[in-house]
């Protein structure tokens, strides 16, 4: 087969995985799908994630496992309001203190619920299939402001009269409006978020990003009748602002990081001025709401990893955690033991998803729940796991559930079916390890991309990283530090040396990702002695804004660092296909050419066949550059691109963990990437990485290989130069292959073994199975690999680089200008030789 047939049918694949796996809540139409699904959307966690008060401010009601609570201050016992059939977040207490209004999520949209507080019954307001959001009443109780994303897709700000427990007409108050200004990770339409009223009701403050290039936009206030907005107060905001109007009308409580690490609470006059800080902490304040009184202030904190309440005393600065010990039951729930454990009976790390019978998940008290970011066809809702290493008890609704436990790609992933009766002996889940070849080399883990902290829910700290690793049997972790808006979060960890809390299982270690969206994200693993900073370049209307420092500058300032660089998360088909992106501006061939690149994410953040696609023509012009796999994995995420350890490099090493050796081995290629499948090749008895040297005439060469996966297969593949010449299949999907064949090659070139499926599945976080060996390099004396059509497609990239490197107007000098122009010119002549003196077809 062709590679340009390869093409096609990568393609042709990632279509219909579009339909097999959809973003969550996909109606919203924003360009970067990922960081609002976790900053602004409402998450399951088993701690609260947002709060309201009662009107006569004795008790707060809350969000909390999906459901809505009742608890009164001082005490520790809270009453369950509501236990419907989807997850209830963003409660709102209406001023006559009937009612609640909140947002009930039912796997497809969220809709705005009504909640009677003398009967319990529960209602719906609205039936649109939209994302309907932060629900607030309006002082007289007559109106409530909330975030919509109806006909749009965008978040707009709507206002609607209450009648009779039914919703009136709702008004946009913020009508769809396209920007200006070129934005990033944000829609090119404006939008409005974290509405509130002002006490005398006449207006609603909300944050709104009109014009605003970088964040979520400024405080701004609106006539309720309708107008342009006014601005408050100018900041670069993440999502999380959610201002809150004093009960006196004089000051707005709000949450910011103010180019700090972490969100705190913040204080500002209600007409604008100067802000001040009022709580501090390495760690998110967030969500706050002032009581009737305006002595108090309720808010989420994740001092403590997981989500809590807590309740501060606007006037000398106390706080006190709101304590629930005592949860009460609408209707019955019983307790149960799970231990998961290995085939010797020893208890095991895991991956864990409880659900019952309607696809509602459940979990232990305090666990760190997360989840997946898309949901699989047929499911309800998106798949949630947390992560456990022994007996453990939970909470449970009566009835039939399901336990699904898993411990990385080296072992089956196992299911079990509790009947719902009460038992107080432990259920055991029992997950057996997938049987390798004897012969099979020993192997190290790693994920070459993580990101410990980077916004989410919750806060994550080294010995929590690494127990989630162990669950994974993931043996090295890289923690690369970056910034997230203003933010570098974690860079106070940095350090050459593996973390403290380290184990002789787990080794953390820190990098970092260098963030210019222009040239490409580049992973800098093994920095021994400093954060390359600032840590981007190429940011519209910042110090930073010209494209200089390009990626090649940072690869020689990372190199003099000791430090490995390698490309991450690359590309997608759109990027590729019909034709090569006029966006495209990766600096990757550049950086490739020069032998400036050390590793490449086959698999990561990406669709994994295009990304490989960009690898054989590079590999096809004689640039052996090593695989590696990084999940891009926010580990303090609710809803995330993840586990850790989702892709990861198996690294041949074998005794204790040894920093040196893994990254030595993982340049030099002697590894295999995978999302899922357990890979071994070998061509003559040589492996990924070496080489094999043959003479200039066609000659016949034997390999083997095998292939062990928890999740079924539909392709085993060897790849020579490029193509596949040879397949190895059983009839229908298959978990275990064992394979030898023989092929005529004509060096020089390249061989390796791949294994990927058509289609998602849905105990595979990710796209769809896919692995890779590294290449073993078929070699004759006095010949190189080169290719006319890699050449080619290369020449075509660089030219476009240097055409809108000429035409950009953001560099401070020529200087820099010419410097770059230069690193493409070195480039263009490499890939000109390809072309001149092929080798290959």
């Amino acid at each position: 087969m062709k590679l340009n047939l390869l093409v096609i049918v990568g393609v042709a694949t990632f279509l219909n995985l579009s339909a097999q796996r959809t973003p969550v809540l996909s109606q919203i139409d924003l360009p970067h799908s990922y960081y609002f699904r976790e900053l602004y959307l409402p998450q399951l966690t088993s701690g609260p994630s947002s709060v309201t008060w009662s009107p006569d401010g004795k008790d707060l009601v809350f969000s909390m496992a999906g459901s809505l609570w009742r608890q009164a201050i001082g005490t520790e016992t809270a009453q369950q309001l509501t236990d419907g059939d989807g997850y209830d977040y963003q409660p709102d207490w209406s001023p006559d203190g009937k009612q609640i209004i909140f947002v009930r999520y039912n796997g497809s949209s969220n809709e705005l619920m009504l909640l009677d507080i003398a009967n319990q019954n529960t209602l719906a307001l609205t039936y649109n299939k939209a994302v309907n959001l932060e629900p607030r009443w309006s002082p007289d109780g007559k109106q409530i402001a909330f975030i919509s994303t109806n006909k749009s897709g965008h978040f707009l700000l709507y206002k609607a009269i209450i009648n009779d427990n039914k919703l009136g007409e709702m008004v946009c108050l913020t009508p769809d409006r396209k920007s200006t200004v070129k934005r990033y990770y944000y829609s090119a339409f404006d939008h409005a978020i974290n509405p509130t009223w002002s006490r005398d009701g006449k207006e609603i403050l909300f944050v709104s990003n009109r014009e605003i290039i970088h964040g979520t936009g400024d405080i701004v206030s609106i006539k309720t009748e309708g107008g342009e907005p006014s601005t408050i107060h100018h900041e670069e905001t993440s999502w999380q602002t959610r201002p809150d109007m004093s009960p006196d009308g004089t000051r707005i409580v709000y949450s910011s990081y103010q180019g700090r690490s972490w969100h705190q609470l913040w204080l500002l006059p209600s007409k604008g001025g100067y802000p001040i800080q009022l709580t501090y902490g390495e760690y998110d304040n967030s969500a706050p709401r002032w009581s009737p009184d305006g002595k108090q202030i309720a808010f989420i904190s994740n001092r403590n990893g997981n989500t809590s309440i807590w309740v501060l005393d606007a006037f000398d600065g106390a706080q006190k955690k709101l304590e629930t010990t005592n949860p009460k039951y609408i209707r019955p729930y019983r307790k149960i033991l799970i231990l998961v454990q290995d085939e010797m009976g020893k208890a095991l790390p895991s991956r864990i998803s409880l659900t019952d019978s309607n696809g509602k998940f459940y979990a232990p008290k305090n666990a760190l729940i997360q989840a997946d970011d898309a949901i699989f066809q047929g499911q309800k809702f998106e798949t949630h796991y947390f992560f456990y290493d022994k007996l453990f008890e939970v909470n449970v609704p009566e009835g039939k559930l399901t336990i699904t436990a898993s411990h990385g790609p080296a072992f089956e992933i196992a299911k079990v079916e509790l009947d719902g009766s009460a038992n107080q002996e432990p259920n055991i889940v029992t997950i057996k390890r997938l049987m390798l070849p004897q012969d099979s080399v020993s192997w190290w883990s790693g994920d070459v991309h993580v990101h410990m902290n980077y916004g989410g829910a919750y806060k994550n700290t080294p010995v929590n990283l690494i127990s989630q690793a162990r669950a994974e049997d993931l043996n090295f972790v890289y923690n690369l530090i970056v910034n997230k808006e203003q933010r570098i979060i974690n860079q106070s960890f940095f350090s050459p040396l593996p973390d403290p809390a380290s184990t002789n299982e787990v080794m953390l270690l820190y990098g970092q990702e260098f963030h210019t969206s222009y040239w490409g994200h580049l992973g800098l693993l093994g920095l021994n002695d400093h954060l390359i900073l600032p840590d981007y370049s190429g940011y519209q209307q910042t110090a930073v804004q010209s494209l200089f420092p390009n990626n090649n500058f940072i690869t020689d300032r990372a190199h003099e660092q000791n430090a490995l660089v390698g490309y991450v998360h690359p590309f997608d088909p759109s990027d590729l296909h019909p034709e090569q992106s006029a966006a495209l501006t990766s600096e990757l061939p550049v950086e490739a050419a020069l032998r400036k690149v050390d590793y490449y994410e086959v698999i990561g953040f990406a669709d994994f066949k295009a990304s490989a696609e960009v690898w054989y023509h590079l590999l096809n012009c004689g640039i052996r550059l090593s695989a590696a796999a990084g999940t891009d994995a926010m580990a303090n995420y609710a809803s995330l691109r993840g586990p850790v350890g989702l892709n990861r490099v198996y690294v041949k090493g074998q005794g204790p963990l040894d920093q040196a050796l893994f990254q030595k081995n993982l340049k030099a290629g002697k590894s295999f990437v995978t999302n899922g499948p357990m890979l071994g090749f070998t061509v003559e008895n040589v492996g990924p990485g070496d080489s094999l040297i043959i003479n200039s005439k066609s000659q016949k060469l034997s390999y083997s290989g095998f292939v062990r996966s928890a999740i079924p297969v539909d392709h085993v593949e060897v790849i020579w130069n490029g193509a596949v010449v040879a397949t190895h299949s059983l009839k229908g999907p298959g978990k275990t292959f064992d394979i030898k064949g023989t092929i005529n090659t004509k060096g020089p070139g390249w061989l390796l073994l791949r294994a990927w499926s058509d289609g998602a599945h849905r105990d595979l976080i990710d796209l769809y199975a896919y692995a890779s060996t590294n290449p073993v390099y078929v070699t004759v004396p006095g010949k190189s690999v080169k290719s006319k059509v890699a050449g080619q497609f290369f020449i075509k990239w660089l030219n476009r680089m240097e055409s809108l490197t000429n035409a950009n107007t953001s560099f401070r000098t020529e200087e820099e200008r010419k410097i770059i122009l230069g690193d493409i010119r070195k480039a263009k002549a490499i890939y000109e030789d390809c072309v001149k003196n092929s080798t290959i077809k």
